[in-house]
């Protein structure tokens, strides 16, 4: 079936797009997952487009300062931002927050999907998430996360959750001092994203519990699943995807789709991601799009319940 646009104009413009540079805004400083895979996808999409793709860094305020510049950008295909999971929970998160995650963007794709690893310190007594849980039901058990609203604290309030055992939540200024934390024995517990949790696994100086994906993941395939130890449907990721401005011309959002996901499904760039740690994706904007909603849905459920706010 011929799909016939209103407005006759986006032929026009599908046909010249593009015709200048590009700006990929991203929410973070240089370094970091969501920078490096900016850096891997921009050269192949500046080939396929035949314009140059331009980095803008953009961080600050959990990511708002990006959202919101994106959202209010011209819907014309030359401004889009690499958003990640930030993006659906920080308007449940913060009451200042000036975009809508579902209304004020056209969803191009997601980029990859990085699970969150269970460990534990080696002196915890506990070497499945029966024990751990089994544990908690006796005392309370310390988890350490990257910050409030960060997605390991997320996981420690879904855990209680649907688990039942008290846990004690400790807050750090990133992951990074989190996990030292954890690593030195001066707290029992953390759900880390698997790049970095993996590494201090294999050497002993952690202890992997279980993997937050929905699936087994080829990022620690030797762990199971929550779900799959007794809690179905558990499912705590960091993602990064591709957003353009609501309003954006369908013929564009097709033609960046399809850029995106090429440069993603590039061998070199399939193996380099899985070898940082996490998952390559790129799949249709409706799933996205789909994701992000059900993103936005759960983790404000979770967020209200718990009484999070950062502001």
């Amino acid at each position: 079936m011929a799909v016939v646009l209103s407005d006759p104009s986006w032929h026009v413009f599908a046909q010249t797009y593009p015709a200048k540079p590009i700006r990929m805004i991203v929410a973070v400083p240089p370094g970091g997952p969501a920078d490096t895979l900016a850096r891997m996808v921009a050269p192949r999409l500046t080939e396929s487009l035949g314009q140059t793709v331009v980095i803008d860094n953009r961080p600050g305020a959990n990511g708002n300062i990006a959202y919101e510049t994106a959202a209010r950008a011209a819907p014309d295909g030359y401004t889009f931002v690499l958003a990640a999971a930030g993006v659906a929970i920080n308007p449940s998160l913060y009451r200042e927050v000036r975009f809508d995650p579902v209304k004020d963007f056209a969803a191009l794709t997601q980029g990859i999907s990085v699970p969150n690893i269970l460990i534990v310190h080696p002196s915890v007594a506990a070497t499945s998430l029966k024990e751990l849980i089994a544990l908690g039901k006796s005392k309370p058990v310390n988890f350490a996360s990257a910050g409030n609203g960060s997605t390991g604290h997320l996981a420690v309030e879904l855990f209680k959750n649907v688990s039942g055992i008290a846990l004690t939540h400790v807050p750090y200024k990133g992951g990074g001092p989190a996990l030292t934390e954890v690593i030195a024995g001066q707290v029992q517990a953390m759900f880390s994203l698997a790049l970095v949790a993996s590494p201090q696994i294999k050497v002993g100086k952690v202890r992997g519990l279980a993997i937050t994906s929905a699936k087994r993941s080829r990022v620690a395939p030797e762990l199971p699943t929550v779900a799959e130890l007794g809690f179905p449907g558990f499912e705590v990721i960091g993602w990064f995807g591709w957003l353009a401005p609501a309003r954006t011309p369908s013929d564009v959002v097709v033609r960046l789709h399809g850029d995106i996901v090429k440069a993603l499904h590039a061998p070199e760039t399939q193996d380099r991601l899985i070898a940082l740690g996490s998952e390559p994706v790129g799949n249709a904007s409706s799933a996205f799009a789909a994701f992000v909603r059900a993103e936005r849905d759960k983790w404000g459920g979770v967020i209200q319940r718990a009484g999070i706010r950062l502001d």
